[in-house]
């Protein structure tokens, strides 16, 4: 049985950059095979406590297994790297 992981990706309407990070994490995800993650797209505004309480303080961000992972629009490799290191965990 494989572990499936949970990516949130904290975004705020009209951030071009919040959608930069939808396309990336989908992009990856792609690539390196999506049947193992499962993912959500939290919007700031209207689920600011659950944020805070996850250390978010500017968008994107993005949690992987209920931890704060990155807190900017990461990289495509770095992201990559992340996720194929979950997957081997």
């Amino acid at each position: 049985m494989s572990k499936t992981s949970n990516i949130e990706i904290f975004t705020a309407s009209q951030c071009n950059q919040c959608s930069r990070a939808v396309t990336l994490v989908q992009s990856v995800m792609e690539e390196i095979g999506n049947d193992w993650i499962q993912w959500c797209r939290v919007d700031v505004v209207a689920e600011l406590d659950y944020a805070v309480s996850m250390g978010v303080r500017a968008t994107p961000a993005i949690a992987i297994d209920g931890k704060l992972v990155f807190t900017a629009l990461p990289a495509r490799d770095k992201l990559l790297q992340t996720l194929q290191n979950v997957r081997k965990s």
